[in-house]
């Protein structure tokens, strides 16, 4: 793996490389060096070496430093709000008290009947290694990313556009996001609690991440089901089900929307 560090849009792993994007640029904090630290040890667990590269000399010091000091920067603190995306257009940022993983509403069936969110590998019976070589893999993830439950942020849209992807079979477009935008179930957890999953990984470029599955019993804080969705609640997870209209002019407005009533949940 190549690691790139500099301004991007957003941190990304596309394709074998992982850009990441500091908010601060060319500053660099303990968290975003956490980032980097659990990224090379995630790809180490399965073999795989990390170069890294960054036009600026002094971060590129920073981190060498950082990765031979590794337990100065293990625990340290987790921002309330990222600002290495600036995407939505209400936080400017991803906050940190909440991930979620997003399913459509079709997929949300199947996991709401099993009652626990599975990695890929589980919920399709299909090895990591099929799953990799599909064409939907257009990131080139390799197989152990499909060992896991993907988690993203609370208030971030990617889920949603995945969700929107999947449903169209390309990249969606401004129109796709907009007016046709369809949302889909997504599914809540705190973040402190969730870290205390067995199954948890840190890969520094995901929020989390859970090996093989998540029993929603146990660990669900609240799923929220747009309106009109027939979805069969189990009765053990009916006080967690929210459901939300979409009223909203976007897949922006629509996460903001969503987020601010996990927020206020009481």
């Amino acid at each position: 793996m190549l690691i790139k560090i500099g301004d991007f849009e957003f941190t990304s792993v596309w394709d074998g490389v992982f850009y990441k994007k500091l908010s601060r640029y060319p500053a660099i904090s303990p968290w975003e060096k956490r980032n980097i630290i659990e990224f090379v040890e995630y790809e180490s667990l399965y073999d795989r070496e990390c170069e890294i590269e960054c036009e600026e000399p002094a971060v590129l010091a920073q981190v060498r430093l950082a990765l031979e000091n590794r337990e100065a920067y293990r625990h340290a603190p987790r921002p309330s709000l990222l600002t290495e995306c600036t995407a939505c257009p209400v936080r400017k940022g991803c906050v940190t008290a909440f991930v979620c993983h997003t399913a459509s509403v079709e997929n949300a069936r199947k996991i709401l009947a099993c009652g626990s969110l599975l990695s890929a590998v589980k919920a399709r019976g299909v090895p990591a290694e099929e799953l990799m070589a599909e064409d939907r893999n257009a990131a080139k993830d390799p197989a152990d990313y499909f060992d896991y439950v993907m988690l993203a942020w609370g208030n971030c849209q990617a889920g949603d556009r995945l969700v929107m992807e999947r449903k169209l079979g390309r990249f969606p477009d401004a129109r796709d996001l907009g007016v046709d935008f369809t949302p889909g179930v997504r599914f809540y957890f705190r973040y402190e609690e969730l870290a205390k999953h067995p199954g948890r990984v840190f890969d520094g470029a995901l929020p989390m991440k859970i090996r093989d599955e998540i029993v929603l019993k146990d660990w669900l804080y609240a799923m929220v089901i747009p309106e009109g969705s027939e979805l069969a609640v189990p009765d053990a997870l009916k006080d967690r089900a929210v459901y939300v209209k979409n009223d909203c002019r976007d897949i922006w407005e629509w996460s903001e929307k969503v987020y601010t009533v996990i927020e206020n949940r009481k």
